[in-house]
Parts: structure tokens; sequence; C-alpha cells
């Protein structure tokens, strides 16, 4: 049987250290039913990839394998829709953990498709900063 893989160039390197993530955080958001999807310009350094599945979602046995599968479908998605010079984050949703191989893949292209045409979704549903807010400092 004969795979093929992507070319080194174009193979994503993994996001690792925290404060990529929390950059990634304050870019371009795309909300799909099993994942959101994450995307950031990072300066040059290539197209990378993140994934992130918390506790809510299940036990490690099903975080790990969402995890594979968001790992499989950004190893097939990336190299041909991903945006260069971008940071790619997934993060996991309750929704994923039924939700079809093909189903999620195609939801996936979607989410990359309207992240190059810079669109995303609103902050609709996140929670404000932690603190209070009506405080002057002194």
């Amino acid at each position: 049987m004969l795979t093929l893989t992507a070319p080194k160039a174009l193979t994503p390197k993994v996001l690792r250290r925290r404060s990529d993530f929390l950059a990634a955080n304050k870019g371009l958001r795309n909300a799909k039913v099993g994942f959101v999807l994450l995307t950031r310009p990072n300066g040059g350094e290539g197209m990378r990839y993140g994934i992130t599945v918390t506790k809510k979602i299940g036990n490690a046995v099903v975080r790990n394998r969402m995890k594979r599968r968001f790992r499989e479908l950004l190893r097939d998605a990336l190299p041909t829709h991903g945006l260069a010079d971008h940071d790619h984050v997934l993060i996991g949703r309750s929704g994923g953990v039924e939700r079809g191989f093909a189903e999620m893949g195609e939801e996936l292209g979607a989410a990359l498709e309207r992240a190059k045409a810079g669109k995303g979704d609103s902050a609709r549903g996140r929670r404000p900063r932690r603190g209070r807010r009506d405080v002057k400092p002194k």
C-alpha cells in the first residue's frame, strides 16, 4: 500500500508553548458543533497547529480519542487548505465526541475556508475577564 505524505516544507509544526495558545485565542474564531477553530498570523513562523480538549469533555480515554481524531483531521486538511504563516488551534467541544469523522472533516474544511476569507464568529457567549473592572487603580 502506497501512502502519500506532504513534503516537509508543507508539514505543519505543533504548538507547544502556552503563550502560543494564548496568542491564538486573540485571533479569528470559527465555532462548529464539534470544535472551535482559532486562527492567527504568527509572524512568518510557518503553518503551526495546536489541539486542546478540556476535562469537561470526558475522561482521559475520551479526550485522547478526540485529540487523535483532531490530529488526523489537521494532518489531512492543513497542507492543502490551511493558512500559510498562521497558527491553527482546535478546541474540542462535547458535540465532537459522537460526531462522525467525515462530518468533522467537512466542518473543518468549511471553518478553514471561512478563516481564509477573514470571516469569524462573534465573541457572543465568551466569558468576561476576571476581576473587577469598575475599580480604578490608585
